[in-house]
């Protein structure tokens, strides 16, 4: 086995090149330039490695050597308050490993397959296009993020979980508090606890009266409340903060690249092609983390049980080696195999409802206002550093004549 040796890269690259507010942060291409893995320094002084290229990145995905647990890992990134991570809480399956996590998986796996989604997508264009209206009403000027992206998948988690349409603002108002970059730690934390006194609540008036949502179906599993509850805050945390962050900066990104917007307008058969290029090139889960539970050889590396390697998901998925011209958004690219929703045991359970709602959204917001554009200058939009799922704070947009 051959092993390397050299300097750790002394933190995580975070800094994204200004004026180009898709493209990761450079020095994590001269990194993997150089090599596709290399050793890290942590925050908290463990010396762990960091994996930039797409073949090692699926590798260490698909590994069950390597654990999801976030009490096995140091964290990659500086956090204010805390010295290590707690264990998942009750349903978290991004936290957790086997056994655990292939007994909720599989619970979950029926009530997201593609069948599924399809009966869904009816509901979603009417939810679209209730949105879409009423953007136009409102004009000629608004906020995106708050009257389009976060909206349509917040009332599709809402079908999917049940909720009950009179208890729908209430719920999205605590999930909106929960990712906004003006809700207080105070807040946030109210937010939350409100959000799951009210999941909990559900669950027992499912289990008393159940309907036809993903919530019933799992109280009639051998899951207990708390767990069913769990579940369900985990879907909505993880189906709404990134599906909204994908519509909007999906959004962003068309508008600022003309010429494959004019392509999908000329091409709408080629929508699904499209979602998969812009989930590539954008991959707002742009960081993952594993930690080794035995010692693991990494091409030609020593991975030694108890070390972390963080994941570059960005750079993988911008790794010229799978995908030609990486830098390029190219509609027409065939970009299958990109790692924008993991791989292996842990890859997004919600990915083909994130798919549906990317389908029917971006071209419905084209074709309603064909002349949609930016109400401020590029560089003015408030991007999302320095947080776990990249994206934008607020889409100022206007439309109708210049």
């Amino acid at each position: 086995m051959q092993h390397q040796q050299f300097s750790p890269v002394g933190s995580l690259p975070t800094t994204r090149p200004e004026g180009r507010p898709f493209d990761p942060p450079q020095e994590l291409d001269r990194i993997r330039e150089a090599s596709p893995i290399t050793r890290m320094t942590y925050p908290d002084g463990h010396v762990g490695w960091l994996v930039t290229g797409h073949a090692l990145t699926r590798a260490v995905l698909a590994d069950t050597r390597f654990s999801s647990r976030y009490e096995l890992m140091h964290f990659p990134l500086p956090m204010p308050g805390l010295t290590e991570l707690p264990p998942a809480p009750v349903g978290d399956l991004t936290g957790i490993d086997a056994p655990e996590h292939t007994r909720y998986r599989k619970l979950l796996t029926g009530r997201f397959t593609v069948r599924r989604m399809r009966v869904l997508t009816e509901r979603l264009e009417q939810i679209t296009a209730e949105h879409l209206g009423a953007m136009e009403d409102h004009g000629p000027s608004v906020d995106l993020v708050e009257a389009f992206a976060h909206p349509v998948p917040a009332m599709m988690i809402c079908e999917l979980l049940g909720v009950p349409y009179e208890d729908r603002a209430t719920f999205t108002r605590h999930a909106k508090a929960l990712t906004s970059s003006g809700t207080s730690e105070e807040g946030m934390y109210a937010a939350w606890n409100a959000l799951q006194e009210y999941v909990h609540g559900l669950v027992r008036a499912k289990r008393a009266n159940p309907t036809d949502d993903v919530l019933s179906e799992l109280t009639a599993s051998d899951l207990s409340d708390e767990e069913v509850a769990g579940l369900g805050a985990f879907l909505l945390a993880a189906g709404l903060d990134t599906t909204a962050n994908m519509i909007a900066l999906g959004t962003f990104a068309l508008l600022n690249h003309p010429d494959q917007l004019a392509a999908l307008r000329a091409d709408p058969s080629g929508v699904d092609r499209a979602v998969e290029e812009l989930l590539r090139y954008l991959t707002i889960t742009h960081t993952n983390a594993r930690a080794a539970l035995e010692d693991v050889e990494l091409d030609g590396h020593l991975i030694r049980a108890g070390e972390t390697v963080t994941l570059a998901v960005q750079t993988a998925n911008r790794d010229p080696e799978k995908f030609p011209d990486p830098d390029t958004l190219d509609l027409s690219r065939q970009a299958t195999g990109h790692l924008a929703f993991g791989h292996g045991i842990h890859q997004c359970l919600g990915q083909q409802l994130a798919r549906v709602e990317m389908r029917v959204a971006l071209p419905a917001l084209f074709n309603r206002f064909p002349t949609l554009r930016l109400a401020v200058p590029a560089d003015d939009v408030p991007l999302r550093h320095n947080m776990n799922i990249y994206g934008v704070h607020r889409l100022e947009v206007t439309w109708g004549r210049r």
